[in-house]
């Protein structure tokens, strides 16, 4: 899939989310076995997130429906409420991990990437 922050494109790996899934999401998942997800829906939403039960911090991308970036935030685990108040039509979640660190430092920033 292609993310467009910007002028940029940015390609990523992700897993598509089927309904139980969506449901939880990188909830109970390892570092290390933690894959990129994308979650899809129909027509805009506006649900908050959670990252309880979430072991490590992840990047959340808000898209709108041409896959354009509407916001992002480094989630950090354990927060009861991820909160987004604006509709959009879906989301990237990204696992702050090696795998990923190219990716999330073209989306996010080098200088936020080193921070975590």
């Amino acid at each position: 899939m292609k993310i467009k922050k910007g002028s940029k494109e940015i390609e990523i790996k992700v897993e598509k989310c089927r309904f139980f899934r969506k449901a939880f999401g990188l909830m109970f998942t390892r570092r290390e076995k933690a894959k990129a997800l994308l979650f899809e829906f129909s027509k805009q939403v506006d649900f908050h997130l959670t990252s309880l039960f979430v072991f490590f911090p992840f990047v959340c991308v808000w898209l709108n429906e041409k896959n354009e970036v509407l916001d992002l935030k480094i989630v950090k685990p354990f927060k009861f409420s991820v909160p987004y108040s604006k509709n959009y039509f879906k989301i990237v979640e990204i696992p702050i991990s090696s795998h990923y660190k190219e990716i999330i430092q073209n989306i996010v920033g080098e200088e936020k990437f080193k921070k975590k």
